[in-house]
């Protein structure tokens, strides 16, 4: 991919990215100077939400390459929700990240996203520049989801393989797989060193309901890289999208991409 020379504007473009599985994956990308940055969306979000498109005109602003992308079973690309998995959602971060950058990236990932980002990091660490995780839900499908399961509950995921669950946002309920949770368990960070040499900036609200601002802080303390710094913001809650929340984001990524 040609990048712009500094000072020239990104140019803008976006379709379906199609795997040789026959999988889509549909972006948005600008194309500018590196480093680029990549936004990861969250769970059952899409690459439409208002941070992704905050830090799109953020880079747009700056001449900066940008990429966002919906993983399989959100938004507009293909697949159904429910058959997703932390590894599937993985692999389109890869092909999504492979394929339509250049050169060394940021990551800014919102809550599943910074899981993804985490994991991208360590899958392509000499590309990955730095990372900044939003409310970063780093295993949540065992310690947020299958660890607050009933007995009652962990039984029906066993026997029917999927537990339906309330939408704490209003939305249908969603089933929640005995796929996501097994093949989640893959992917766990938070029970040993976790190999991320990049500069790192967690973000996290204490009022945050859905995950814990103490999961910043086991980062913190997993991750062996010698730059990484937690910003816990008193009142935030779990979507980090208030005004004052979308400026201190733009703060933090400023910082990293300089």
């Amino acid at each position: 991919m040609k990048t712009n020379e500094p000072g020239q504007m990104a140019t803008e473009s976006g379709g379906i990215l199609s795997r040789g599985d026959g999988t889509t994956i549909a972006y948005n990308r600008l194309v500018g100077k590196n480093p680029g940055v990549v936004f990861l969306h969250g769970f059952k979000s899409d690459r439409s939400g208002g941070k992704a498109l905050a830090v799109e005109a953020f880079c747009r602003d700056r001449g900066q390459a940008f990429l966002r992308f919906d993983c399989q079973g959100h938004g507009e690309s293909s697949g159904l929700f429910e058959e997703g998995s932390i590894g599937l959602w993985l692999e389109d971060a890869l092909a999504a990240f492979d394929a339509l950058t250049d050169g060394p990236q940021i990551l800014v990932g919102s809550s599943m996203g910074g899981w993804l980002a985490l994991l991208l990091a360590l899958q392509r660490p000499q590309r990955v520049a730095g990372l900044l995780g939003l409310a970063a839900a780093a295993d949540f499908t065992e310690d947020l989801i299958f660890d607050a399961f009933t007995p009652r509950q962990k039984t029906q995921l066993l026997s029917e393989g999927r537990v339906l669950i309330e939408d704490c946002y209003g939305g249908a309920p969603y089933p929640i797989t005995r796929q996501l949770i097994e093949e989640g368990r893959r992917h766990l960070l938070l029970h040993g060193p976790i190999g991320v040499v990049c500069p790192v900036r967690l973000i996290h609200g204490l009022a945050d309901a859905d995950v814990p601002w103490r999961t910043a802080l086991r980062l913190q303390e997993h991750l062996t890289g010698p730059d990484v710094e937690v910003t816990l913001v008193k009142g935030g809650g779990h979507r980090l999208s208030e005004p004052q929340d979308i400026s201190r984001m733009l703060a933090v990524l400023a910082r990293l991409i300089g």
